[in-house]
């Protein structure tokens, strides 16, 4: 009993420690958002279509919500943190070109052209379409410093992020295909 109290406490301080930190080599967060008038949350996206920067409403949805629009598979990893199985995903081996996007609220994440094989078995960008489209926060469950990569539209779960990527950025964005769209492009 005795140890189960050290185990809980050693957890405790692990996870307290890594909060004050950005989970390694990984950049640090870069979103603008603002409030309106009104009280809705606005924030500034990259449009691949509109070749800009637009601002847009954050997307704010119910458990229930989510549950209707999302797959089982989609709402546990982008509602609840999930990942999927290695190699099983719709798009980790996809070699079209085109826009992967949030599946849940359609924000542009990752281009083809920063797509690369990292032979993890998820789909691997060495950067996203803008830094402002995604927000990264630390993840530092049982004994790991992880940094995730949420949705800064939604707040969708789509992976993590790691130092040992290829150039020119040196990062791995290792994302969850169950939470995002591929679109072609011409």
């Amino acid at each position: 009993m005795k140890r189960h109290y050290i185990l809980l406490a050693a957890i405790a301080i692990f996870s307290m420690v890594g909060a004050c930190s950005n989970g390694g080599g990984a950049p640090a967060a870069t979103t603008t958002a603002t409030t309106t008038a009104a009280g809705t949350s606005r924030v500034r996206l990259y449009s691949v279509a509109q070749k800009g920067y637009i601002m847009s409403d954050k997307v704010i949805k119910s458990e229930a919500e989510w549950r209707r629009l999302l797959t089982p598979e989609q709402y546990h990893v982008t509602r609840e943190q999930g990942t999927e199985r290695a190699y099983t995903g719709i798009t980790w081996n996809n070699h079209e070109k085109g826009i992967y996007r949030c599946i849940c609220c359609g924000n542009d994440l990752y281009s083809s052209d920063t797509k690369y094989e990292s032979g993890t078995g998820w789909p691997s960008f060495w950067e996203p379409v803008a830094p402002e489209n995604v927000t990264l926060r630390p993840d530092n469950g049982l004994f790991t410093k992880r940094t995730e990569v949420v949705c800064s539209r939604c707040g969708a779960h789509l992976g993590h992020v790691f130092d040992d990527g290829p150039k020119p950025t040196g990062l791995r964005y290792c994302m969850n295909s169950a939470a995002m769209q591929f679109v072609k492009t011409p």
